[in-house]
């Protein structure tokens, strides 16, 4: 399947984004998913996961403050983010978990 991350931009801190990354080709309701984000000088770290059936993790640096979802039905997977903070200025990138292949990501800038 291949995946096409959109939605990031500039914000200022405090304020709010969502993510959305389409699916394309078939098998997206069968896989569990996962947002991932890279910053410069910084590992590529997994923000949130979500199961085939809907169960969701996140890390404890956005519990609280981000959301993962999915559409089944419109093949798509979400991440609102809410109470943006400048350290979450990163490439976000949508994958299957385990990763596959990388695509583009998308960027979010916050700002102070």
């Amino acid at each position: 399947v291949q995946l096409q991350a959109s939605g990031g931009g500039l914000v200022q801190s405090g304020g709010s984004l969502t993510l959305s990354c389409a699916a394309l080709g078939s098998g997206f309701g069968g896989q569990n998913m996962g947002w991932y984000r890279g910053a410069p000088g910084k590992q590529r770290q997994m923000v949130a996961v979500i199961s085939a059936a809907g169960a969701t993790n996140h890390i404890d640096d956005v519990k609280g403050r981000f959301r993962i979802s999915r559409d089944n039905a419109k093949n798509l997977l979400y991440l609102q983010m809410n109470d943006l903070k400048p350290e979450d200025t990163a490439v976000y990138y949508c994958n299957t978990l385990p990763p596959g292949e990388w695509g583009q990501g998308t960027q979010v800038t916050v700002s102070s």
